[in-house]
């Protein structure tokens, strides 16, 4: 008997975060609020995160909802930052590091796995690193996992992938 599988993965489309950085950059060279001021966007890919400076906390908080709103239109879920708290920068102007996390730790995926034993399906649950395996002999219990799994509100955006 044919064993079906999928996995469960946590996990950033980089280039559409480059994408909605660079639209947010483009927004705030042309907002009224913003003019003469040294606020900007960075994006450093390979470490995976954002920084934010602006000249005091209500321009941050701007900068913050233009960000977080291009990130959404981009489909980039908005739980997958963590956001570090503001800084003194330069000059009184404030900064603050936006971490994009991505992958499944250890914690959460027993949190998961733990969620999905309740369920009280037949499948089998095995983490792999930054990922969990789920399989079964049965399509209809993977496809049950998944939708219990999306209709959840967890703390990680999740996605399925290799479904077999």
């Amino acid at each position: 008997m044919a064993n079906f599988s999928f996995d469960i993965v946590s996990e950033v489309d980089l280039q559409e975060v480059d994408n909605a950085v660079n639209q947010a950059i483009k927004e705030l060279s042309q907002r009224y609020d913003f003019k003469n001021s040294k606020a900007s966007i960075a994006f450093d890919r390979k470490e995976k995160k954002i920084t934010l400076i602006a000249d005091d906390d209500f321009k941050l908080r701007a900068l913050t909802d233009i960000l977080t709103t291009r990130l959404a239109k981009r489909s980039v879920s908005i739980k997958a930052l963590k956001f570090n708290e503001p800084e003194k920068a330069f000059e009184g102007y404030l900064r603050q590091k936006i971490e994009i996390c991505m992958g499944i730790d250890k914690e959460r995926a027993r949190e998961l796995t733990g969620i999905i034993k309740e369920l009280g399906v037949k499948v089998q649950t095995q983490v792999e690193g930054d990922k969990i395996k789920v399989s079964s002999a049965k399509k209809d219990e993977l496809q049950a996992v998944i939708v219990h799994l999306r209709g959840l509100n967890f703390s990680l955006p999740l996605n399925f992938c290799n479904y077999r």
